[in-house]
């Protein structure tokens, strides 16, 4: 079954070109993330995909379902986190997950939202008063809220250290050893060989490879990959250039 379906999606900012033809598929159950340096076109995409943004070509099917007839639908079925989730400093924590609780018919309980995330013993703590690391862990429980099918993370880990990041690893494999399904966006390349069934490295808003991590590091062969293993960064830099991206 498909939990994505993305054709030839395209989206323009005046004349700038952010998607340009993307596409992809995403099966029911598996972890795909979207690679790419600044400005590749992968918050653009996701937020398309999230019902955040409207293409303007292209045809976007989401757990089967599409944007424009079942938008209600699909707000009970999704997870998102953004790639700065702002939450209220004032809140505490176990206000913050009643308020997104209650933005679902069925979902999880708070109980069990604290304890998939490690958060039980800041139930009564400000948000404010959270660490980098918590305060991922929070934005992740409110997006699991729902009890979702399809989780949207864009850049979930960024910031955090490498403790808070593999906590949040572990969170993720949990939800799908639970059935569920992921799209990512990460600049991360350990993450997504880590987390990804299938990644696309996008640039310039296209497709420019896909594929299985352990598939696309075989494609670089031995010879360019002389002092080490190859690794999915090789890939990502051999297929996007060594120069740096403004963002």
């Amino acid at each position: 079954m498909i939990g994505v379906r993305c054709i030839n999606l395209a989206k323009r900012y005046d004349d700038v070109v952010a998607v340009d033809g993307l596409s992809f598929i995403v099966n029911r159950g598996e972890c795909f993330g979207l690679l790419g340096p600044n400005g590749a076109g992968k918050t653009t995409t996701i937020e398309i995909l999230e019902g955040l943004l409207e293409p303007d070509a292209g045809e976007v099917e989401v757990l089967g379902l599409t944007w424009k007839q079942h938008h209600r639908e699909l707000r009970q079925r999704l997870g998102v986190q953004l790639q700065e989730t702002q939450l209220g400093d004032k809140l505490t924590v176990e206000e913050t997950l009643r308020l997104f609780r209650s933005f679902y018919h069925r979902g999880r309980t708070l109980d069990e939202l604290l304890r998939i995330v490690e958060l039980e013993s800041k139930r009564r703590s400000w948000v404010g008063k959270l660490s980098g690391g918590q305060k991922q862990r929070l934005a992740v429980a409110c997006a699991l809220a729902g009890d979702p099918d399809l989780l949207f993370l864009d850049e979930p880990t960024t910031g955090l250290d490498p403790q808070s990041r593999r906590q949040l690893w572990a969170l993720l494999s949990h939800f799908r050893q639970q059935g569920g399904t992921i799209l990512l966006t990460t600049h991360y390349m350990d993450e997504a060989e880590t987390l990804c069934d299938r990644v696309a490295i996008v640039d310039h808003g296209k497709v420019i490879a896909e594929g299985p991590p352990p598939e696309l590091i075989a494609t670089l062969g031995a010879p360019k990959v002389v002092t080490h293993q190859g690794t999915l960064e090789d890939v990502f830099v051999a297929l996007t250039g060594r120069h740096l991206r403004e963002e």
